[in-house]
């Protein structure tokens, strides 16, 4: 015997209920002999189960085909890496040399721009002095020589002792033609007597170089050389003009 319940507020049935309410039904349809009907009916086919969640990541196989192409790749990308930090290292080397190389250079052209500075000759080639520096006499207005005479016939070339800038040509009053030169280490020098200058003011000269020709012009005896070391370009500021031709290695 079934039993029913009243729903009330449409409260959904309770597992008992639902239970009573199956049984009876079951009773029903074997009373009717539609139970065993179903019971000679083919079985219904269950339906396929789910695969399992394992929770892992499936291993997906590939072919050896593409295996190689992918190794391939790796190691082409491998190379062009290796390359690029071969080339990046090659041309670090490379500007590395270049700046040791340049430095080499400056290094080179300031050492021979010193030793062209301080390059200095005899104002005569092979000469010798005449006249010393300070020797007394009448012949000198100061009363003493400010220079030292070198020999030489007229007509010999006269040299820049080094190298320095022409301040002052011409007309020297005693000295006769004469040429002032500041040199470049800020001392001057001075040539006189000349016949002939082959120089102008704001000239350029180096150790060597041909500057006049010598002569008796001026107050003389005879054709020599008159040099003079000064610290200025002036008279009265010479200085001995063989300890400053010795100390940039002249012997006179």
């Amino acid at each position: 015997m079934a039993f029913t319940r009243a729903t009330g507020k449409h409260r959904r049935p309770s597992r008992m209920h639902r239970t009573t309410a199956r049984a009876a039904g079951v009773a029903a349809l074997t009373t009717t002999g539609v139970l065993s009907t179903l019971a000679a009916a083919p079985a219904l086919a269950a339906e396929t189960p789910a695969p399992e969640d394992t929770g892992l990541t499936p291993v997906i196989s590939i072919g050896d085909t593409v295996a190689a192409k992918i190794d391939a790749q790796a190691v082409a990308q491998q190379h062009a890496a290796e390359q690029k930090l071969a080339e990046q290292a090659a041309r670090v080397k490379a500007a590395a040399l270049a700046k040791k190389e340049r430095e080499a250079k400056e290094r080179a052209a300031r050492e021979a721009e010193r030793e062209r500075l301080n390059a200095f000759v005899p104002p005569i080639s092979g000469s010798y002095v005449s006249t010393g520096y300070k020797t007394g006499g009448s012949l000198w207005s100061s009363g003493s020589h400010t220079g030292i005479d070198f020999h030489a016939m007229t007509g010999t070339t006269v040299h820049a002792v080094g190298v320095g800038t022409v301040v002052e040509t011409g007309w020297g009053g005693a000295y006769g033609n004469q040429i002032v030169i500041r040199m470049a280490d800020g001392m001057y020098t001075q040539y006189g007597h000349l016949s002939s200058i082959g120089v102008t003011v704001g000239q350029q000269v180096t150790a060597g170089q041909q500057i006049g020709v010598s002569g008796a012009t001026g107050n003389v005896t005879g054709p020599h050389l008159h040099f003079e070391a000064r610290t200025s370009p002036d008279y009265g500021s010479d200085v001995d003009p063989v300890a400053y031709l010795r100390h940039h290695g002249v012997n006179v």
